[in-house]
């Protein structure tokens, strides 16, 4: 019996795919140091043999079969490399990608485990594994899935979320912090523990910090003269009410824009360019995390690191630290 099948599409990310396979190839390597039995796994495609990945790179693949076999592995989608909903639509009416979404269907059918990161929740959605639950996806993709699926939660800030049987990530490098999960879930803390520290992997809870307000509005114009607005006016952002009046709507309407751009309410907008600005500075100047709270209007250094914690996972001297050290 395997512990994990790794379903892989034609054109998925190659460090997506990589990740997975090396993490279950470590987790193996290092099972007798943590007294954990190995992970068994396989890889499926659609149609099985050599598949080529999104940069050229290829893995040997099985076939799916021809009727869908649902098991007791945890199923695994890597990101299927596609980064706007345009595509991601083309990519799920390939026969290849019904097929899979028939496979991930029975799975779930049958109370199977299925996790996914980045684009490829959208198959797991496509699968009528996500209703009623609380996921998560790229961030920038995050308001187009709860438009798709709005029986679902999407938390688009934080890196995984588990909900029941089904586990999802956020953008494809969020697959790392998955695999780590899944190995805790089915083989123990220390034997991911373990992973973690020979890979030099973070455990990283939340993917707030790594959005970048201008992409936010994902093509919407209103949005994006919103969030350069908010970004001018630093450090006395406008209020919502302010930004209403100025773009002559409603609080109602301006939420209800905002809200479907980029699945945040107007005031997690303005708080998501505040600290935007505020990890920008402390990267990249000399400030200090005081000077930096004063350029983006927070009250004192307290207040921004509260925030940058809540929405980020970290302290601020984090960022500051990575950046010195790397």
């Amino acid at each position: 019996m395997h512990d994990f099948t790794v379903l892989v599409l034609p054109g998925a990310f190659a460090s997506s795919v990589a990740a997975t396979l090396d993490m279950v190839a470590a987790a193996a390597a290092l099972a007798p140091r943590a007294s954990a039995a190995p992970p068994r796994w396989r890889v499926k495609s659609p149609e099985g043999g050599r598949v080529t990945l999104g940069n050229g790179m290829t893995v040997d693949t099985d076939a799916l079969a021809r009727r869908a076999r649902p098991d007791r592995s945890a199923w695994i989608v890597p990101g299927l490399g596609t980064e706007n909903p345009g595509a991601i639509r083309a990519r799920l009416a390939e026969p290849g990608a019904q097929r899979a979404v028939a496979a991930l269907r029975a799975q779930h059918a049958a109370g199977g485990s299925l996790a996914a990161s980045c684009s490829a929740v959208f198959l797991l959605q496509a699968a009528g594994a996500l209703a009623g639950r609380r996921v998560t996806t790229s961030w920038w993709l995050a308001s187009r899935l709860q438009q798709i699926e709005p029986a679902c939660v999407v938390a688009a800030e934080r890196m995984v979320c588990v909900d029941g049987p089904v586990a999802t990530a956020g953008a494809a490098f969020a697959q790392t912090d998955l695999m780590l999960h899944l190995l805790q879930s089915r083989f123990g803390t220390p034997l991911a523990e373990l992973v973690r520290r020979v890979l030099v992997l973070d455990a990283r809870q939340a993917q707030a910090g790594y959005a970048v307000p201008a992409m936010l509005a994902t093509g919407n114009a209103l949005v994006a003269r919103v969030t350069a607005r908010i970004e001018a006016g630093l450090p006395r952002p406008p209020s919502v009410a302010d930004l209403a009046g100025e773009f002559a709507m409603s609080e109602r309407t301006l939420a209800r824009h905002v809200r479907a751009a980029t699945g945040l309410g107007p005031l997690a907008l303005v708080q998501n360019v505040r600290l935007q600005r505020a990890r920008a500075l402390i990267e990249t100047s000399k400030m200090s995390i005081a000077q930096v709270a004063e350029q983006v209007g927070y009250e004192d250094a307290t207040a921004l690191r509260r925030m940058m914690r809540k929405w980020a996972g970290a302290n601020p001297s984090a960022f500051r630290t990575h950046v010195a050290s790397a």
